[in-house]
């Protein structure tokens, strides 16, 4: 209700000790990152951006598509309806 009275401070900026971590861990994490290059040749990874940028034009191509046929479904229902609803 008096929310709108109270009045804060500014943030305080504090230094932040970082604890200690475990070397074991951090080395694995290291050689994880180190590992995790990819695919090693500059054409496969051309070919591997190819394949990505074809998979994501199949989404869109495909998304609009199926909402077309949605859209199309949609007024086909609506037509039948309006032909039930107008009678002989």
């Amino acid at each position: 209700k008096n929310y709108y009275r109270l009045r804060f401070s500014p943030a305080v900026a504090t230094d932040v000790k970082e604890t200690g971590r475990n070397p074991k861990r951090v080395q694995r994490e290291v050689r994880k990152q180190v590992q995790n290059n990819g695919i090693g040749t500059k054409s496969q990874q051309a070919l591997k951006l190819q394949q990505e940028q074809l998979k994501t034009e199949r989404k869109i191509v495909s998304r609009k598509q199926r909402e077309a046929e949605k859209q199309r479904q949609f007024e086909l229902k609506q037509q039948k309806r309006k032909e039930k609803h107008r009678g002989r």
